[in-house]
């Protein structure tokens, strides 16, 4: 007959024998589900509710076995609510929302006139590529507004990559020069 306190902590479960093993398994098929979806309902993520119950499985049973004896369900429970709190506090500070009315913000960055001129350019951009030699334009648009890479660009084009890094210097060096005479135009 063997006592109680003879057997190391380490040993396993003899087959049948109730052990911490057992009890665990046992807590994860009975609790499980009722888990889950309490943390379901309180991080708004199935994922995060499994990853959370998890964790909360892993540190009860990492607790010494005389803790938690008869509190198992209400220790695993409270363990998850503050797994989950943790989280949200992560979330918060991680996540943070956009406001609303984002588009309504100013730039402070900008001024109004720069605001002015963007607009305007904007306005004429397709009347001034419409001047430019179709090549030149078709590199213009790709690299400037698709945002490709020169070499994307290049091969659309059917040239080299630096070719089409020229086609692109020649439309905005002539845009800017079609928008300052526009200016000089309008100061008049």
């Amino acid at each position: 007959m063997t006592i109680a306190n003879d057997i190391p902590a380490d040993a396993p479960d003899p087959p049948g024998a109730p052990g911490p093993r057992a009890d665990a398994e046992a807590l994860v098929r009975e609790f499980n589900r009722s888990l889950i979806r309490m943390l379901q309902a309180r991080l708004g993520s199935y994922e995060d509710a499994r990853e959370i119950a998890q964790e909360a499985y892993a540190r009860l049973l990492n607790l010494d076995e005389g803790q938690a004896v008869s509190y198992h369900r209400a220790l695993l429970f409270r363990i998850a609510q503050n797994l989950a709190t943790d989280l949200l506090r992560r979330r918060r500070y991680m996540e943070l929302p956009e406001p609303d009315g984002l588009e309504m913000w100013p730039d402070p960055a900008v001024d109004p006139e720069r605001s002015a001129r963007a607009r305007i350019l904007v306005e004429r951009l397709p009347a001034l590529l419409a001047e430019l030699p179709p090549r030149t334009a078709l590199a213009f648009r790709l690299v400037r507004m698709e945002q490709k890479s020169f070499a994307e660009a290049a091969e659309r084009l059917g040239v080299t990559e630096r070719m089409a890094r020229i086609h692109v210097a020649r439309a905005l060096s002539y845009c800017q020069r079609r928008l300052d005479e526009i200016d000089e135009g309008a100061t008049r």
